[in-house]
């Protein structure tokens, strides 16, 4: 029987968005497209986030959700003695508090709020793009590296909703360590 741990967190943002924000060259600015910071949001297992840009996409099937530690965006906030970010910059889908991310990459986990479950594969590391700098400060893109969050595959459905929610994973986590950065190197061989 694989162990079970639960771990209190806060939904703080569900974005979503119908098409992407951040293409070209960053000094030429971002798209205006329109975007929703969500009450609630339905993940549809295969398929993503119904009315985001990645929901349905064959090549983004693996990593359709974007899962966020807003304590990694404070931490780099604080780093280049800037004022707090607004997480929904960062264009990840699910922004949390209260979770360290990155044990979970090749895990299944569960996020369960108001009555409904969603489970979610986080498959890699969400690095982050060259629009950082543009869009939160300079800096910024290096210092989020390692604290992206995960880029997930939607496993089964249900509705998530914004607020207080509680994340079921299969390795232990330190919600102490959410907003640090995380070095991942591939395993040795043999």
């Amino acid at each position: 029987m694989t162990p079970e741990y639960r771990y209190d967190v806060e939904v703080l943002h569900l974005l979503v968005s119908p098409a992407h924000a951040y293409f070209g060259r960053a000094r030429e600015g971002a798209a205006d497209v329109p975007t929703t910071d969500a009450e609630q949001a339905e993940l549809v297992a295969g398929k993503g986030i119904v009315g985001d840009r990645f929901f349905g996409k064959a090549a983004h099937m693996d990593a359709a959700v974007t899962v966020f530690a807003v304590e990694a965006l404070e931490s780099i906030a604080s780093e280049l003695d800037a004022e707090p970010f607004d997480p929904l910059l960062t264009r990840r889908n699910v922004v949390l508090r209260g979770a360290e991310l990155a044990p979970l990459l090749g895990h299944e986990f569960t996020l369960e709020s108001s009555g409904d479950s969603v489970r979610l594969k986080a498959g890699r590391p969400a690095h982050p793009c060259a629009w950082m700098d543009q869009m939160l400060a300079p800096g910024a893109h290096k210092a989020m590296r390692g604290r992206g969050g995960v880029r997930c595959q939607v496993i089964s459905g249900g509705l998530l909703n914004r607020g207080p929610a509680v994340l079921v994973s299969p390795v232990p986590l330190d919600p102490s360590r959410a907003g640090e950065a995380t070095v991942l190197r591939p395993s040795r061989l043999p």
